[in-house]
C-alpha cells in the first residue's frame, strides 16, 4: 500500500472534525462567490442612468457585508475542526510510531543511530501534520473555490469559461514535471535531517571523549561537510519551488486575460448584444478568484513532497517486523536453564558462538570469563532473547523458549548491566520502573538487601531524590545499586549479571559481593566478570574463547586443570 493511502487511512479515524471542517469550508466558499453576483447586480441594476432607488442598494451592501463576515467566521471555524483532526492523527501516528519502536528487536538498533529514529518521530510526523493543516486545508480550499468559480463563470459567459478551462491541464502537467525532481530532492533533504539529528546526539553523548582529545574542531568539520550537503539541496528546492509557484501562475493569469480583454472587446464591436458593466466586473473579480486558489495549490507543491516523503520515511519504521506484545503471564518458573547445540551469529555465517553446551540448575552460580570478544554477552543476548540461535535450542524448566510469548518470558528474570541506565524521574521510580505490583516498601526493601541505604544515605531526598537522564549526577556505585535494587525488586527466578562489579570502588564491591550471597538463595544467577576474585565461590565457572567453551568446572578444578582459567587468574592475582 502506497504511502498517500495509508495516510488517507490515518485521516479517516478522525474522519469527523475533518469533514465538519470541511463542510464550514464548502459553504464558506459559496458565501464567498455570493459577493461578485451581487456586486454584479447593484451595478447593472442601480448604478446606471435613471437609477435612483437607494433602498433596494443599502440592502444589497448590507447583504455583501454580512455574507463578507458569515465567509470570516465559517473560515475561522473550519480551521478549528481541520486543526483538530490534524493534531489527532499525528497524536494517532507519534503513538503508533513509538508504541512500535518498543517491540522493535534488538538489532534494529543495531544498524540505526538513535538520531535518526528520532527524527522519524519527530521532525518527520511534525511534516505529516503539516500535510493535514496546510496542504489538506489549502488543496480543499483551492479545488472548492476553483470548481465554485467555474460554476459561475459558466452562469456567465460559456466561451469564455471554456477558454479559462486550459489552466487545469498546464498546472497538472507543471504539477507531474515538479514531483518528479521534488521527491528526488526531498528524499535526500529528509535523510541529511536524520543524519545531522544522529551526529548531534552522538557529539552529545561523547562530549566528554572529543573535548579530552580535543576532536572539536573535527566534529565541526564533519558538521559542516553534511551542514552544506543539506543545504546544496535546499538550495536546488528552492529554485524548482521558485519556478512553480507565482511565476508559473502570473503567466497563466496574463494569457488568459488578454484573452478576456480580447474576447469582449471584439463582442462589444461586432455584436448587437451590449455587455454590461455588472457582468465585465463580475467575470473579472472570478478569474481573480481563480487565480488565487491556483497559486495556492502550486505553492503548496513543495510541502506535499515534503510530507509524503517524510510519511514514507515513517512508514518504512512502522514497516519493520516487530515482537508481538503479549498480555499473557505464566508461573514463575524454577530458573533450569540448558544449552543445547546453540550456534549464534550477528551477521551471515560469522558465528560468535558455536557449539555451545551447559546446564544450569536452580539456586546455582554460573560465571562466564573469557578475553572481549568471546561471546559472554552474547550467550546473555541469548539468554534474554534479545536475538534468536541459528542452531541449537535453549530450554528453562524443559520448555524451548522460543515457544513462550517474549514479555512473558522475560517477566522472571532480571538484569544489571555494567553501565546501568537511569532514566528521567526519582530514586524510587528507577528502582520500581513505575510497576503498580513495586510498593515503595518493596522498593526500600530491595535497596537495603544490596547495601544501598548505606551509599545512598547522604541524599538530602531519599528515595524522592531526583535522578536526570542517565543519572549523571549519582557516582559509578550509587547507579550501580540503583540498578541491582531494580532487578531485585522484581524478584526475578534467573538474575544476569554483566560485569556488574566493573566500574564501582571497592567497597561498594564489597556491599554488592555481601548482597549477592544472600540474592543467589533460590534463584539462578549468571555473572559475567572480568574481576575472577568475584567468582571464586560459583558453582560453575564456563572459560570462554572464539565463541567456545574451552574449560568448564569450579574454580579450583579448573586452578588446578592449569590452563586459559589458570594462567587469568594468576595475571590478575599477581601471583
Amino acid at each position: 500500500m502506497n504511502t498517500s493511502k495509508r495516510l488517507y487511512q490515518y485521516a479517516m479515524l478522525f474522519k469527523k472534525p475533518i469533514f465538519i471542517g470541511l463542510l464550514l469550508l464548502t459553504v464558506a466558499v459559496i458565501t464567498d462567490l455570493a459577493g461578485p453576483f451581487i456586486a454584479k447586480y447593484i451595478i447593472d441594476h442601480y448604478m446606471t442612468p435613471g437609477a435612483i432607488e437607494f433602498k433596494p442598494i443599502v440592502n444589497l451592501l448590507i447583504l455583501f457585508l454580512g455574507l463578507a463576515i458569515l465567509t470570516a467566521i465559517l473560515r475561522y471555524f473550519m480551521y478549528i475542526y481541520l486543526q483538530i483532526g490534524a493534531n489527532r492523527i499525528i497524536q494517532k501516528l507519534r503513538q503508533d510510531v513509538f508504541a512500535h519502536l518498543q517491540t522493535l528487536p534488538i538489532q534494529y538498533f543495531d544498524n540505526l543511530p538513535a538520531g535518526k529514529i528520532v527524527a522519524r518521530v519527530t521532525n518527520d510526523t511534525e511534516a505529516i501534520h503539516n500535510l493535514y493543516v496546510q496542504v489538506l486545508s489549502q488543496f480543499a480550499t483551492s479545488f472548492i473555490s476553483i470548481f465554485g468559480v467555474y460554476v459561475a463563470l459558466f452562469l456567465l459567459n460559456v466561451k469564455m469559461a471554456l477558454v479559462s478551462l486550459i489552466v487545469i491541464p498546464i498546472v497538472y502537467i507543471w504539477m507531474i514535471g515538479y514531483r518528479k525532481y521534488a521527491a528526488r530532492y526531498n528524499n535526500v533533504v529528509r535523510t541529511k535531517i536524520a543524519d545531522i539529528n544522529a551526529m548531534i546526539n552522538e557529539s552529545i553523548q561523547g562530549i566528554t571523549i572529543i573535548q579530552a582529545f580535543k576532536r572539536e574542531g573535527q566534529m565541526k568539520h564533519e558538521f559542516a561537510d553534511m551542514n552544506n550537503e543539506h543545504y546544496e539541496y535546499q538550495r536546488k528546492l528552492l529554485f524548482l519551488d521558485s519556478a512553480t509557484s507565482y511565476n508559473l501562475v502570473g503567466i497563466l493569469r496574463l494569457i488568459i486575460f488578454a484573452l478576456f480583454i480580447y474576447y469582449f472587446g471584439t463582442q462589444s464591436m461586432t455584436s448587437t448584444e451590449l455587455i454590461t458593466a455588472g457582468t465585465l466586473y463580475a467575470f473579472v473579480d472570478y478569474i481573480t478568484r481563480l487565480f488565487n486558489p491556483l497559486v495556492n495549490i502550486v505553492n503548496q507543491f513543495a510541502q506535499l513532497e515534503r510530507s509524503l516523503v517524510a510519511g514514507t520515511r515513517v512508514f518504512e519504521l512502522l514497516d519493520q517486523p516487530g515482537e508481538t506484545v503479549s498480555e499473557s503471564t505464566i508461573a514463575r518458573y524454577e530458573g533450569n536453564v540448558i544449552f543445547e547445540n546453540v550456534s549464534f551469529a550477528y551477521n551471515g555465517q560469522d558465528y560468535v558462538l558455536k557449539d555451545i553446551n551447559f546446564s544450569a540448575k536452580k539456586g546455582e552460580t554460573i560465571a562466564l570469563v573469557g578475553h572481549t570478544g568471546s561471546g559472554k554477552s552474547s550467550i546473555m543476548n541469548l539468554l534474554f532473547r534479545f536475538y534468536n540461535p541459528q542452531k541449537g535450542r535453549i530450554l528453562i524448566d524443559g520448555q524451548n523458549i522460543l515457544s513462550i510469548p517474549n514479555q512473558a518470558f522475560r517477566e522472571h528474570m532480571g538484569i544489571v548491566l555494567q553501565d546501568p541506565y537511569l532514566f528521567t524521574g526519582t530514586i524510587e521510580t528507577n528502582v520500581s520502573l513505575q510497576d503498580p505490583r513495586i510498593t515503595r516498601e518493596m522498593v526500600e526493601q530491595a535497596l537495603t538487601a544490596v547495601g544501598g541505604d548505606r551509599v545512598l544515605k547522604n541524599l538530602e531526598k531519599g528515595l524522592d531524590e531526583p535522578v536526570i537522564e542517565k543519572g549523571s549526577t549519582l557516582s559509578s556505585g550509587q547507579r550501580q545499586l540503583i540498578s541491582f535494587a531494580r532487578a531485585l525488586a522484581f524478584d526475578p527466578a534467573i538474575l544476569v549479571l554483566d560485569e556488574a562489579t566493573s566500574n564501582i570502588d571497592s567497597e561498594t564491591e564489597e556491599i554488592i559481593q555481601h548482597a549477592m550471597d544472600v540474592l543467589k538463595e533460590g534463584r539462578t544467577t549468571f555473572i559475567i566478570a572480568h574481576r575472577l576474585s568475584t567468582i571464586k565461590n560459583a558453582d560453575q565457572i564456563l572459560v570462554l574463547h572464539r565463541g567456545e567453551i574451552v574449560e568448564q568446572g569450579t574454580h579450583e578444578q579448573l586452578i588446578s586443570l592449569g590452563g586459559r582459567y589458570e594462567m587469568m587468574y594468576r595475571l590478575q592475582s599477581g601471583v
